[in-house]
C-alpha cells in the first residue's frame, strides 16, 4: 500500500550578505541540512521565493517551515508569510545570540564568536525540527526515531509537484478553479486500498487528511469534499 509522503521540514534563512548575522543563518542552516538532521530538512530559496518561484511556494506550502534571521527585520519570516504560509517557527541570530556590532566577525570572515553563534544556531533549528516532526532521539547514541511514513511506494502515471520534491500531485477543479492539490494520487490510493467505500463519510474523512498537506481556504471545506468524493468515486471505478 502506497504511504504518504514524510513530512519534512523545510528551512528559509535570511539572505542578507552585508551583514555577519546573515552569513550566521546561511552557514546555520547548512550545517543541519548537511549534518544534523540531513534526513528531516529541506532548504527553500529565500531570493527565489521572493521573486515568484512557484516551486518553492508550493514547497513551502506542503512543508513546515522554519525562518531563520540574522536581524529583526525578519525578511525571510515575512516572506515566507506573504507569499506562502506563516512559519511555524522563527529564529532570530541577534536575538538568541546578542552581540554588539562587529563582535561575531564579518559577513565574508566570521570570527570565534560568529562560529560559536553558528552552531548555537543550528542546534535552536534542530530543536525546532525534533519538536515538528515527533523525533525521539537518543543522545548516548546519536541516534533519531522520525515519526511518519516515508514513500515506499510511488502511484504511476501522476504529475509531480513543480518544486521537483517527488511529491505526487493532482488537479481538480473546485468551484470553478483548477487547484493543484498536494499527495492526492497517494491519498486516494491509500483510500482504496483499505477498501474505503465511496460515500459522503469518506470523502469527510479524506477532506481530514488532504487538510494535512495542503491549505483549505476558510468556508470552503463543503465544496472541497464534494470535489474530493466525487474524484474519489471516479478513481475507483477507473482502477477497479
Amino acid at each position: 500500500m502506497p504511504e504518504l509522503p514524510k513530512r519534512k521540514v523545510g528551512l528559509v534563512s535570511c539572505s542578507g550578505e552585508e551583514m555577519a548575522e546573515g552569513t550566521v543563518t546561511r552557514l546555520a542552516t547548512l550545517k543541519v541540512l548537511e549534518s544534523l538532521r540531513p534526513d528531516e530538512t529541506v532548504t527553500i530559496c529565500l531570493p527565489l521565493f521572493l521573486a515568484g518561484g512557484e516551486g518553492d511556494r508550493a514547497f513551502a506550502r506542503f512543508y513546515p517551515t522554519i525562518a531563520i534571521d540574522g536581524c529583526e527585520k525578519r525578511c525571510a519570516a515575512r516572506g515566507t508569510e506573504m507569499y506562502s504560509s506563516k512559519p511555524v517557527a522563527g529564529i532570530v541570530v541577534n536575538e538568541l545570540c546578542p552581540a554588539g556590532a562587529g563582535e561575531l566577525g564579518t559577513a565574508r570572515r566570521l570570527n570565534e564568536a560568529g562560529m560559536a553563534a553558528v552552531n548555537a544556531v543550528a542546534a535552536e533549528i534542530a530543536r525546532h525540527v525534533d519538536r515538528l516532526l515527533g523525533t525521539r532521539r537518543d543522545r548516548s547514541r546519536d541516534e533519531y526515531t522520525v515519526g511518519g511514513p516515508a514513500v515506499k511506494e510511488k502511484v504511476p502515471g501522476v504529475a509531480t509537484c513543480s518544486c521537483g520534491s517527488g511529491i505526487p500531485v493532482k488537479v481538480l477543479e473546485i468551484d470553478g478553479r483548477k487547484v493543484e492539490i498536494l499527495a492526492l494520487p497517494l491519498i486516494l490510493e491509500m483510500f482504496r486500498q483499505a477498501a474505503k467505500p465511496a460515500v459522503d463519510a469518506t470523502a469527510a474523512e479524506m477532506l481530514e487528511t488532504v487538510r494535512l498537506y495542503n491549505r483549505i481556504p476558510e468556508g470552503e471545506e463543503a465544496l472541497w469534499k464534494l470535489a474530493l468524493g466525487r474524484e474519489y468515486a471516479s478513481y475507483c471505478a477507473e482502477v477497479r
